[in-house]
């Protein structure tokens, strides 16, 4: 089993940063695919960005790449989220999610089913 907890999330204005933190916990091996997703009432959970342990192979959406940043700490029990340039469209909750895959379908940009998820963290850009 894997634990997951997010931190980070704030209120800032457009054009701020935020960094957000997901502390892993329990049997860290399983956890190789990792990523950020986000959700905003009445649309679909989106992912945002992901990250495949190791070789440090990453995916972005198309609306945060530039912008943000994924990364995994080398004991691999602490994610982050770095983004920049916050725009309001970026308001959501934020989830952290892990699993078990292979690269190829990791870094996709089709995984969107984990088989471990945090509670999330709620972003709130305003203009």
């Amino acid at each position: 089993h894997v634990g997951l907890v997010e931190s980070g999330g704030d209120s800032v204005q457009a054009g701020g940063s935020l960094r957000l933190s997901c502390a892993i916990s329990g049997d860290i091996w399983q956890a190789n695919c990792m990523g950020w997703f986000r959700q905003t009432p009445g649309k679909q959970r989106e992912g945002v960005a992901v990250i495949y342990s190791g070789v440090g192979a990453t995916y972005y959406a198309d609306s945060v790449k530039g912008r943000f940043h994924i990364s995994r700490d080398v004991p691999g029990n602490t994610m982050y989220l770095q983004m920049h340039s916050l725009k309001p469209e970026d308001t959501a909750v934020y989830y952290c999610a892990a699993d078990t895959t292979a690269v190829s379908y990791c870094t996709s940009g089709a995984w969107k089913q984990a088989a471990y998820w945090g509670q999330g963290t709620q972003v709130t850009v305003s203009s």
